[in-house]
């Protein structure tokens, strides 16, 4: 399977990720880890340990899923946010969807979901992905788009999604 790049709908457009683009996604997983940003420490050690956490993303999934891919979401030109995703021998796997702030809550995450789907339908293939048991929107929005829950794996749930097999003319 070649991958997803490409236009999309709502404006939105997926390009593969290249080197000019890692200050966009260091700035961008420190706006989603606002977690660490609470730390009770110095600005030096958060900004240590957000580096060291970044770095082991990269490396973790690197070794995990050697042939993934990874995209940049734009909209109209300007990056909102990245997705990276394995496609494996039996599945596509979405590692990671991240929007920037300002994107989120507006339908950009279920685009480019759906494009991801779209390309695992192709191949009839399911698409899989993990989620914190506890982030129920991200859930609410998984269900709307066909995924089901599958199982509990540690601390995260594996969903689904099967694509339908084209029904025979006769």
């Amino acid at each position: 399977m070649a991958g997803i790049s490409g236009h999309l709908n709502d404006g939105l457009q997926l390009r593969p990720s290249r080197a000019s683009d890692n200050l966009f996604l260091e700035a961008l997983y420190r706006d989603i880890r606002q977690d660490l940003q609470l730390a009770l420490a110095d600005q030096d050690m958060i900004e240590a340990l957000l580096e060291m956490q970044v770095k082991a993303q990269a490396v973790g999934y690197g070794t995990a899923y050697p042939n993934a891919l990874y995209y940049i979401v734009e909209k109209q030109g300007e990056r909102i946010g990245r997705v990276t995703v394995d496609f494996g021998a039996n599945e596509v796997h979405i590692l990671d969807l991240a929007l920037i702030k300002g994107a989120r809550n507006k339908g950009y995450g279920a685009v480019v979901l759906r494009a991801v789907q779209s390309a695992g339908a192709q191949v009839m293939s399911p698409v899989s992905l993990s989620v914190d048991p506890l982030n129920v929107y991200a859930k609410q929005l998984y269900q709307q788009l066909g995924f089901r829950f599958e199982k509990l794996m540690g601390a995260v749930e594996r969903w689904v999604w099967y694509p339908q097999k084209p029904s025979s003319t006769s």
